[in-house]
């Protein structure tokens, strides 16, 4: 015998009701499938930019989200072979920029086509006023100079290896860094007498410390590629901030910020 099906209620059917408005919003809030990253369609970008980028970067963030309504952007800075690192090991990103070419070469399987946005030069920074009367890249050799360096598997690292081997320059660092801002900071605070920076990093620094030019015949110029990186979920939105940067506004803030022309 058919088992009979108990008869609704009034007060059965008013709980499905509730029920079935209540997923409605929560449907609303889930993942679309667009990959935005946030409520409302806008759109997140992650960028990954060296450590020598840090405070122009800060600005054309502002002047992008400015221009670009429903972009947000988030920059993360470290030395190049920080962010190559995190790329390696799959750090959801959407835009990479480095201080080198060799790290962006380095991870062709991982982006697209790179393009280089600015370039940049080194010096020699010191404390402030210069207390050792530091001159030119020979004065690093003098052994009771507190010198600081950047590692070798950094970019600002590999550059002053460079500029100091042609030179035939011996120089024996009290430390070497993992980014170019940890050099500046040693010296900043007194704890080396000198180091070797980027020209950008040393002019954020006014007042505490100085800046001695190396020429150019002895100098490296540091160029820096940007690219989209393929694990990206907003492809369309890094290409465009990729192509931004190349264009005027991004570079005047460039420029501004004491980087070279590409």
């Amino acid at each position: 015998m058919p088992s009979k099906r108990p008869a609704s209620t009034p007060r059965r059917a008013a709980a499905v009701t509730v029920a079935a408005a209540l997923l409605v919003p929560l449907a609303a809030c889930g993942d679309d499938g667009g990959g935005s990253g946030k409520e409302g369609g806008d759109v997140q970008l992650t960028v990954l930019a060296a450590s020598s980028l840090t405070d122009v970067f800060a600005t054309a963030e502002k002047a992008y989200e400015k221009e670009h309504p429903g972009t947000d952007i988030t920059v993360s800075a470290a030395g190049s072979q920080e962010l190559a690192a995190q790329v390696e090991q799959g750090s959801p990103a959407d835009v990479l920029v480095t201080a080198d070419t060799t790290t962006m070469d380095g991870l062709a399987a991982e982006t697209g086509d790179p393009r280089v946005i600015a370039r940049n030069r080194l010096v020699i920074a010191t404390r402030e006023g210069n207390p050792d009367e530091v001159g030119t890249l020979k004065d690093l050799a003098d052994p009771e100079l507190r010198v600081v360096l950047a590692d070798d598997t950094v970019p600002v690292g590999r550059y002053a290896k460079q500029v100091l081997d042609r030179q035939k320059i011996a120089v024996r660092p009290v430390s070497k860094e993992a980014n170019v801002r940890s050099v500046l900071s040693k010296v900043e605070l007194g704890e080396a007498d000198a180091g070797i920076v980027y020209r950008t990093d040393a002019a954020t620094a006014p007042g505490k410390v100085d800046a001695v030019e190396i020429p150019d015949a002895q100098n490296a110029v540091a160029s820096y590629p940007a690219a989209t990186l393929k694990g990206s979920r907003n492809a369309d939105a890094a290409a465009a901030f990729v192509k931004w940067l190349g264009g005027p506004e991004a570079q005047k803030i460039l420029r501004d910020g004491g980087f070279q022309k590409p």
